[in-house]
């Protein structure tokens, strides 16, 4: 009697141990199958990131030199907008210049005027 409830017992809690492992590692399984793959996914992510850091460093290369190369363009033709505005913009003249200049265009006008009136005379 004694003997086989013990092996009743122990063979009751054998099933159950084996069963509580079987569990156990199907969930590792399970688990280290997960980890596999969230893994391998994680490693094509560094990849393409990679990738695209790559991309992006020579395409922001060539962006600077193209923007390197406008602000040079841009520097000369701003050089030469100032130097032909000077000549291009109408500035207004002084009062001291314009009254100088009509002056002398009176004066010039007085001189021809009595050169014309000697020679009406000499005639």
């Amino acid at each position: 009697g004694i003997l086989e409830v013990v092996e009743s017992d122990f063979a009751t809690n054998l099933a159950k141990e084996e069963s509580e492992e079987e569990d156990a590692q199907t969930s590792y399984d399970k688990m280290t199958q997960e980890n596999k793959i969230a893994k391998t996914t994680k490693e094509q992510d560094v990849k393409y990131k990679v990738q695209e850091s790559k991309s992006l460093d020579t395409f922001i290369a060539e962006t600077s030199g193209d923007r390197d190369t406008t602000n040079t363009e841009l520097a000369a033709v701003d050089e030469y907008y100032s130097k032909i505005k000077d000549r291009c913009i109408a500035k207004p003249e002084v009062y001291e210049d314009r009254k100088a200049r009509r002056e002398a265009e009176i004066s010039g006008l007085k001189q021809a005027l009595s050169v014309l009136e000697d020679e009406t005379a000499f005639v």
